[in-house]
């Protein structure tokens, strides 16, 4: 069975050389088996019948029956002719259109023949009309078998070359009728039994042929599942290998430092989730493998505290810790915290970023070496080959999509075993994107803020009501705080109509002459970028004019009003993150989103959500909804590449933590895949694997 699912293409009946051309370039199908996996994007009911009083112009396919009264010839330019058939079922008249074809429709139907008519309904003069409709004899059409009409995708240059979507129904349907059932099955009976999942033979003909929407349901279940339980079991099995492979340092004491930071030093009382979370990384660092956790929680939830107490506790076992972060304006800002937290405590914190230099630099490098440096906050800097610790035993990475996998693994190399990982992201991720993503990570999130801090208030306004938002911005900078204004270009672009940074960073200057701004950036040189930032940081500046280059890691504690100019050009996500640049002390923030007046449903939907939420999970479940997976910020930084074929990690959640439960069980009962119960499974893994992207090697 195998061998025909993997036959070239160009024997299937219809398709021949120049379309298997056509097929391989466009759509990247080689063979049977990838046809086949070639699913309708939609099916159109074709057991009804209409009548042609009942259309309306949002209808997307009807079927009619009846006759042609007449036809009539028109010139349509140069030796082009349009043919009109009058067709009435009894109800009305509806104009059937060909402009191509003429001559063939002319012979092909006859007058006050009865027919059956199906094409999509559009208004022309103020009457009905279907553009080269679908035409067969009413006496010979059998409704009933007709199902429902799978519709699919067709590029411009496939259908120049007059292969439309029924023209792959056609294909697909000539190469099911080659294969004989049953197909070979790629999931055992122990999983599709208690699941109640089809076989994958009917699911794979159900899918392209389905007679009513019961079917369609059960083909498209038992082929989602399928796909997401090969995507996890690769993951787990992953996961479980390097588990086996890589011991842990056994990090089980808690110690002196933890025990007098936690009882004199904490700055206020840890919130429950934040406690889970320690408990969590702790059991993790005493189990004897390698920790590789994910530690998730939003703007302000207290993420660097969770990592500071589980430095804590390496140290009190006798290990150095490394805290990378992506830009140096965000480790210096992590070294100056992680030193207010411990001000007098005898633990001493370096940084390390392309700016220590000469004798600080060398004195950095000899205090991991001799190992008096006991937590090290740097960027890319710490994975040089000259910078070597005495016993490096816990790794935070800040931001991990910033960095790219060969970058972190080059950490690994700077001790005996692996390190303990412990990756931070004020990104939310939608639970089952992080399974898929992030899945060979063990997940923490701190969903509850600490007492206190104040929600954002966010609002939206139209760029024809600046005055009144200048206003507010003079009575935050005279009452002493300080303002990010956001543009999404740096300079004027030809092709999109939108305010630039340059023109922006002019009108404020002009409007707010009387306080000092800052401008920033990504086109500006490090340096330039730096003290730009170190002005608006240190107060010396009030404004900070900038593009998205501050979406990450900026904490400006007196910064309370964030205003985003073309709001409607920036992703939910985004927003998101721009808005956690405010909010981080104790006075109330404000979020203001500007936009133009023309807004499309799906803009002003995020901006409404943006207005009536700072949960970060919500705008990141709702972001994965509207854009899916392939476009949020760090799938593609995390090698994840999104080629699922039917499945839809936004909208099928249910389905991928069933997959997910599947896989965990078959790994827990064979976790060096050499079970010959599991045979089946392993196979098909290894022959996705061939054709497919290593999904497992992600973190």
């Amino acid at each position: 069975m195998y061998d025909l699912l993997s036959q070239d293409i160009k024997f299937a009946p219809g398709v021949g050389p120049k379309r298997k051309e056509l097929l391989s370039k466009e759509l990247g199908i080689e063979t049977f088996g990838q046809l086949l996996e070639y699913y309708p994007y939609k099916y159109v009911d074709r057991r009804r019948i209409y009548r042609s009083n009942e259309l309306l112009e949002s209808m997307s396919f009807i079927q009619l029956k009846g006759r042609i009264l007449s036809f009539e010839t028109f010139d349509n330019g140069k030796r082009k002719k349009r043919l009109v058939g009058h067709f009435s079922d009894g109800y009305g008249i509806v104009d059937l259109v060909w402009f191509a074809g003429v001559q063939y429709a002319l012979k092909q139907y006859n007058l006050d023949e009865e027919y059956i008519v199906f094409g999509r309904p559009s208004v022309f003069n103020g009457r009905f009309q279907i553009t080269h409709p679908e035409i067969e004899p009413a006496a010979t059409a059998q409704l009933s078998k007709m199902g429902m009409h799978p519709h699919y995708h067709t590029t411009e240059r496939m259908k120049k070359s007059g292969m439309n979507s029924r023209t792959m129904e056609k294909i697909i349907r000539g190469v099911l009728d080659r294969i004989p059932a049953p197909m070979e099955e790629t999931l055992p009976p122990y999983i599709t039994g208690p699941l109640h999942l089809v076989s994958r033979d009917e699911a794979m003909r159900l899918i392209h042929h389905p007679e009513d929407s019961t079917q369609l349901d059960r083909a498209k279940l038992r082929l989602k599942f399928e796909e997401l339980f090969y995507v996890q079991l690769n993951i787990l099995r992953y996961a479980s290998d390097q588990r086996r492979k890589y011991r842990g340092y056994i990090i089980n004491r808690v110690g002196q430092h933890f025990n007098d930071f936690y009882a004199l030093h904490l700055p206020f009382a840890l919130t429950n989730a934040q406690k889970r979370v320690v408990r969590e990384i702790h059991a993790d660092m005493k189990s004897g493998r390698q920790m590789n956790r994910l530690l998730q929680g939003d703007v302000g939830s207290g993420k660097t505290l969770v990592a500071l107490l589980s430095a804590l506790l390496a140290i009190d076992n006798g290990y150095q810790v490394c805290l990378m972060a992506p830009t140096e304006i965000l480790a210096e800002q992590h070294l100056t915290t992680l030193r207010d937290f411990l001000h007098d405590m005898d633990i001493r914190v370096e940084l390390l970023t392309g700016i220590v230099k000469g004798k600080r630099r060398q004195e950095v490098l000899d205090g991991l070496l001799d190992g008096s440096v006991q937590i090290l906050v740097g960027t890319h800097a710490v994975i040089e080959d000259n910078v070597q610790f005495l016993r490096l035993g816990l790794v935070v990475i800040d931001e991990q999509h910033r960095f790219g996998v060969a970058q972190r693994a080059r950490l690994w190399g700077k001790s005996h075993n692996p390190p303990h990982v412990l990756v931070m992201t004020a990104t939310p991720i939608p639970r089952t994107l992080a399974m898929t993503i992030y899945g060979d990570l063990d997940v923490s999130v701190i969903d509850e803020l600490p007492p206190g801090r104040k929600p954002v208030y966010t609002q939206h306004k139209y760029d024809d009501q600046l005055t009144s938002l200048y206003q507010g911005i003079r009575r935050q900078i005279l009452e002493g705080r300080q303002v990010y204004i956001v543009y999404p270009l740096i300079s004027e672009s030809e092709n999109i109509d939108l305010r630039n940074l340059e023109d922006g960073y002019a009108l404020m200057c002009e409007v707010f002459a009387e306080f000092r701004l800052s401008k920033v950036h990504g086109r500006m040189k490090p340096q330039e970028k730096e003290e730009e930032m170190r002005k608006f940081v240190s107060g010396e500046t009030q404004i900070l004019v900038a593009t998205t280059v501050i979406e990450v890691g900026v904490n400006v504690p007196n910064a309370s009003v964030m205003v985003i100019i073309d709001a409607q050009r920036f992703g939910l996500s985004q927003l998101h993150q721009l808005r956690g640049r405010v909010g981080r002390g104790a006075d109330q923030s404000f979020c203001i989103l500007v936009t133009t007046r023309k807004l499309s449903k799906e803009t002003s939907k995020r901006i409404d959500i943006m207005c009536s939420t700072n949960d970060g999970f919500q705008i990141a479940e709702a972001d994965l909804k509207l854009r899916g997976p392939g476009d949020l910020e760090g799938t593609q930084q995390s090698g994840m590449a999104f080629d699922l074929k039917i499945a839809d990690i936004a909208r099928d959640g249910q389905i991928v933590q069933l997959a997910r439960d599947t896989a965990q069980r078959i790994i827990d009962e064979d976790p060096t895949c050499q079970s010959a119960t599991h045979e089946l499974l392993w196979k098909r893994l290894k022959a996705l694997q061939r054709t497919n992207i290593n999904w497992g090697a992600i973190s």
